[in-house]
């Protein structure tokens, strides 16, 4: 049986993260990815500039041209009960399509020596350090494991009864617009929101071309072209829209509070906690967790302590560096419960008073 320092589970951003850093580090790692790249994902494909300094040290220049050619966002615009509310992002993030963004973070893990398979399923885990995977591709034994696996997989906990009573499923897709802002704009809607903002695919011209991706209650919409109809702004821009893509969807979409260890895995991206995608920080929570993951384990896999301190110091700079990105998105999604009447005065206020919307927006970052 093939023993690894690191045994990590899932290929995307947070997985990639966690790999290349801590192979570079000098660790044996194993990287196991079920699908297989290209591929698209259900994002909103938003990267903060939070964690462009880091997806820049990730991706050698041979494998960054999705950083380098990404549309970068300079504004975002909310439209949401009659009123749209604008301010600036600064400084700009980047819109980097997951086919891209996902293929060359795999492909820089492969360069920095890590062992990275695709189409390889893990059926079961079992120790708590060392552990034993048993996958579709044979056996294998880690000192330690990272759980990036996603929202939702055969390895983490099945959600809690009261999610299930409440269906959100995500629905994104690709499609040509002529002369699009570079701007992230957020449609929201009773039982919704759906994200609008321009992507550069490589190997294409740079050209007028968006992405949709919507989080929905299942009894509101199930499909891009419902969701359409939720907002009359929204309904009378996508008429001009021509598809680029098939849309792809994903449920259930899970929201509590983040787990970033159990029983001795440390777990990095939505793995740890699914933050509301209108916040823009998926993909940065994800990199900045599989990096934080990676660093915390260094001093265990160069023989200087014992996994489970490197499991509470993980535990503990979780909690200092991404915890506070959750407590504000979910003091945001009370406000977006709140009722129109009570909504609008504060609607109005925002409007009128754009600083205190960009003070709200660097609170979410």
């Amino acid at each position: 049986m093939l023993l690894y320092d690191l045994i990590i589970v899932g290929g995307g951003p947070a997985g990639t993260s966690a790999a290349i850093t801590a192979a570079r580090a000098g660790a044996r790692v194993l990287l196991l990815e079920r699908s297989r790249f290209p591929r698209h994902k259900v994002c909103g494909e938003f990267v903060s500039a939070e964690s462009l300094g880091l997806l820049t040290n990730l991706l050698p220049a041979d494998h960054a041209a999705p950083l380098q050619d990404a549309v970068r966002i300079s504004q975002a615009r909310i439209f949401l009960d009659g009123r749209t509310l604008q301010t600036t992002v600064d400084p700009p993030a980047a819109s980097i399509a997951r086919l891209d963004l996902d293929a060359a973070l795999w492909h820089s893990a492969e360069g920095a020596g890590v062992d990275a398979r695709q189409q390889v399923t893990v059926l079961s885990v079992a120790g708590t350090g060392p552990f034993r995977i048993v996958t579709t591709a044979g056996e294998f034994e880690a000192r330690s494991l990272v759980n990036a696996c996603g929202r939702w997989s055969n390895l983490n906990l099945p959600p809690a009864e009261g999610f299930r009573r409440q269906k959100w499923l995500g629905i994104k897709a690709h499609f040509a617009e002529t002369s699009a802002d570079p701007s992230v704009d957020l449609y929201f809607f009773d039982g919704g929101y759906c994200g609008v903002q321009p992507v550069h695919l490589s190997g294409e011209p740079l050209a007028s071309r968006v992405n949709a991706s919507a989080m929905v209650r299942a009894d509101v919409a199930s499909t891009l072209a419902e969701v359409f109809l939720q907002h009359p702004a929204l309904r009378e821009r996508s008429r001009r829209w021509t598809p680029l893509s098939d849309p792809v969807s994903t449920s259930p979409l899970i929201f509590g509070n983040p787990q970033p260890e159990r029983d001795g895995v440390l777990m990095v991206g939505d793995a740890a906690g699914f933050v509301d995608p209108f916040i823009g920080d998926g993909i940065s929570l994800a990199l900045r967790s599989g990096a934080l993951a990676a660093h915390c384990l260094a001093p265990f896999l160069t023989g200087e302590g014992c996994l489970s301190h490197a499991a509470s110091r993980y535990r503990e700079s979780y909690g200092q560096s991404l915890l506070p990105v959750f407590h504000a998105s979910s003091k945001i999604r009370q406000l977006l419960k709140l009722p129109r009447t009570v909504r609008r005065p504060l609607l109005m206020l925002l409007e009128n008073a754009p600083a205190i919307t960009r003070y709200a927006v660097k609170k979410t970052r």
